[in-house]
């Protein structure tokens, strides 16, 4: 539920979600064979006919919304899809027919080992084209043709640049865990989840924004490089009791803080460091 709203269900492992414009999305469950999850997605087909005939409508599994333009489309209640309709136009002309009027297969691979993973997923971006190509099966845009026979294909190609498109350094002889970490610890965000509610964070980085900075960190250096092991103590013995207004070289430990604050907020670009 998200307020009055039904906006997903559930079935053991298997999760259904609206997807922005209605369309109707199945998260399985991890299985160890592509048999089994052929017949889990057999299963969901299923039961979306037998609902889909109670309410005298079909369903299509295609790539693109074949007739519709994007302004026929619904638009489903989730604060998260207005978060991503608001911020979308700002990154990529793409977004909002990427958002609303696409559907996809997504696959998620298990991997046994570090190289394992660099292995699996450097052949998995370089043939990317070749299965687009393969499963190509949507080439009309509002009941004509659209000049591409993978038109979802072609709207990733500009719809938001910081997690699209076929990430070059992961053919990098340094790629590992560590590097797909730090590329994924800058992709800026589009919100944060807490207390059930969809915080907008659009734009903002998940780097903390003093240790995971190289440039906040050389200046933290710079400024504690010469504080001594007696300062050290004094301010963990006194800063329990007068906290803010701890004397500290001829000014308060108010005055570092405020430095910091404003070196972390400046460096994260408002990210939620600060929260």
């Amino acid at each position: 539920m998200e307020g009055n709203n039904i906006v997903g269900l559930k079935q053991g492992a298997q999760n259904i979600s609206m997807e922005p414009g209605g369309q109707i999305e199945l998260s399985g469950a991890p299985l160890e064979t592509l048999h089994q999850t052929r017949a889990e997605v057999n299963s969901h087909l299923c039961q979306v006919k037998a609902v889909g005939e109670e309410l005298g409508i079909g369903f299509l599994g295609l790539g693109f919304q074949p007739k519709w333009a994007l302004s026929d489309m619904p638009i489903m209640p989730k604060a998260k899809f207005e978060i991503a309709r608001n911020y979308m136009p700002k990154v990529g002309s793409s977004g909002l027919d990427m958002m609303f009027r696409t559907c996809s297969v997504q696959v998620n691979l298990d991997y046994g080992s570090e190289q394992d993973m660099i292995m699996k997923l450097r052949a998995a971006i370089a043939l990317q084209p070749i299965a687009t190509a393969i499963f190509a099966n949507y080439p009309l845009k509002e009941g004509k043709l659209s000049g591409f026979l993978s038109l979802r294909s072609y709207t990733y190609t500009d719809t938001d640049s910081d997690r699209t498109g076929m990430l070059p350094f992961v053919f990098d002889s340094s790629f590992g865990f560590e590097r797909y970490v730090d590329y994924v610890l800058d992709v800026p965000m589009y919100f944060v989840y807490r207390n059930k509610r969809h915080i907008n964070r659009t734009g903002m980085s998940f780097q903390a924004g003093l240790l995971y900075d190289d440039e906040s960190l050389r200046c933290i250096t710079d400024m504690i490089v010469d504080w001594t092991s007696e300062e050290r103590d004094m301010l963990r013995r006194k800063v329990p009791v007068t906290g803010l207004k701890t004397q500290f070289r001829g000014g308060y430990v108010r005055d570092l803080a405020e430095n910091l604050v404003k070196l972390a907020k400046e460096r994260a670009h408002g990210s939620w460091f600060l929260e």
